[in-house]
């Protein structure tokens, strides 16, 4: 996989506002936010994007989700909204796996 954003702040080369980290993963603030929490966790195994990840990822997929849900009750989120997108045309623009966690107002259904 090509050195991403996300890579060179796992390699520590970009600065972010970290707030988990733990050896499989890493939670971050946004650089650009969407709601008033919205933080980041990406795995520290590069892959894309969530259609590459196979069985040998199912572990590492569940460990995202209960970190995010971990660092979203540290943030002080009581309700949340995970996000993934997966390719160009979900609106996907960094090709390292994320998750998207976004608390702090609510949130309209569907999203757009």
């Amino acid at each position: 996989m090509a050195e991403t954003l996300f890579s060179k702040i796992i390699d520590r080369e970009i600065p972010a506002d970290i707030i988990f980290e733990d050896d499989q993963c890493l939670a971050f603030r946004d650089i650009n936010p969407q709601a008033p929490t919205h933080f980041l966790v990406i795995p520290k195994k590069p892959i894309p994007k969530l259609s590459d990840a196979g069985a040998e990822d199912a572990s590492l997929l569940g460990h995202l989700l209960l970190i995010a849900s971990q660092v979203a009750k540290q943030e002080g989120l009581e309700d949340f909204r995970l996000n993934v997108n997966n390719g160009a045309g979900a609106s996907q623009t960094v090709f390292h796996l994320h998750v998207h966690v976004l608390g702090g107002r609510s949130f309209n259904w569907p999203p757009g």
